[in-house]
């Protein structure tokens, strides 16, 4: 039987890419669901999004490494309050004050929240990459540092049986299944929140007339502090899903949300299942091109150019509504 091959690769390696892309893709969308529910709620971009990312990946280990490897489930649950917390926090010091102000206004404010996130970071935790080994291979990493175990979840690599029809079997890391799983069931779970639940009308009507939602008895002010929490928690957990396997890194985590705003305007800046969508796409591509270039700079550019492509044909996004101006 002859191989199959195509672009001069093996087919089982391209379908490999292919599975790996929709994961990793699943973790943009979760990133890009955080910026939509913003850009919904109260109609800003928020830029600094990458180091809420980072700051809930931070709280996580810290916690994880103060109680235990045996504790994770009480550590994911604090991070979450935590993040909850700084969520309000930003929205009631920060973003209301500046309500009826410029867009461009909110978004210098966030860029300014990201540079202070970023020293108040790098004055408590450093610039080096911390272990937070939650999807591991096995149950014998240690922290180098102080010889604690880490361990969270011990995973082997998931083998597909291909090798008789793709010339190969296919090879996925668990974490990336788990990933996928995590990211999936919580971009399900605030999509449906969002679309049907009394709370998430509400935000969808201060998002479109802050003043008339409020002249008609509805809680403006808690509406997008309650916003501003839950992109915290959405982006922590997307932070903690990504560093899981590799460690908190205070340079990879803001990145990948840079990498994750292509999906949000592939999509179209108001649109849930835009953003679903765009994170996928985003993902697949990514793997195929740095697979296909054997280098990871294809990871650098690859979104920016599938971002291009689409908004050249439609610059409203995939999903976005073209907006018409009568005179």
């Amino acid at each position: 039987m002859a191989e199959c091959v195509v672009l001069g690769k093996p087919c089982f390696l391209l379908a490999q890419w292919l599975m790996t892309g929709v994961m990793v893709g699943s973790i943009y969308s979760l990133v890009a669901l955080g910026l939509v529910l913003i850009v919904k709620a109260s109609g800003i971009f928020n830029f600094a999004h990458g180091y809420l990312m980072l700051l809930g990946s931070l709280f996580c280990v810290t916690i994880f490494q103060a109680l235990g490897e045996q504790n994770l489930w009480l550590a994911l649950l604090v991070t979450a309050l935590l993040m909850v917390a700084v969520g309000f926090l930003i929205e009631r010091a920060v973003m209301r004050p500046l309500l009826g102000q410029p867009l461009l206004t909110t978004i210098m404010m966030t860029l300014a929240l990201t540079q202070l996130m970023q020293g108040l970071i790098t004055l408590f935790w450093g610039v080096s990459a911390i272990p937070l080994n939650i999807f591991v291979y096995g149950p014998g990493d240690m922290d180098p540092a102080t010889g604690a175990a880490l361990t969270g979840l011990p995973l082997k690599p998931l083998i597909l049986e291909s090798k008789s029809w793709l010339g190969g079997n296919i090879i996925i890391k668990q974490q990336f299944v788990l990933s996928f799983l995590v990211s999936a069931g919580l971009v399900l779970l605030f999509t449906l929140f969002f679309r049907y639940s009394r709370t998430g009308l509400v935000m969808r009507a201060v998002a479109e007339n802050p003043r008339l939602a409020q002249a008609v008895g509805l809680r403006v002010y808690f509406t997008l502090g309650l916003a501003w929490a839950i992109a915290a928690l959405l982006g922590a957990a997307a932070g903690i899903v990504q560093s899981g396997g590799s460690g908190v890194d205070g340079n990879t985590i803001p990145l990948l949300a840079l990498r994750a705003f292509p999906a949000v305007l592939l999509g179209g800046l108001e649109s849930i299942p835009g953003a679903i969508l765009g994170g996928i796409i985003i993902g697949v591509v990514e793997v195929m091109v740095t697979g296909l270039v054997d280098s990871t700079t294809g990871q650098e550019f690859a979104p920016f150019l599938v971002l291009i492509l689409v908004l050249l044909i439609r610059p409203q996004g995939l999903f976005g509504q073209r907006e018409v101006e009568r005179i």
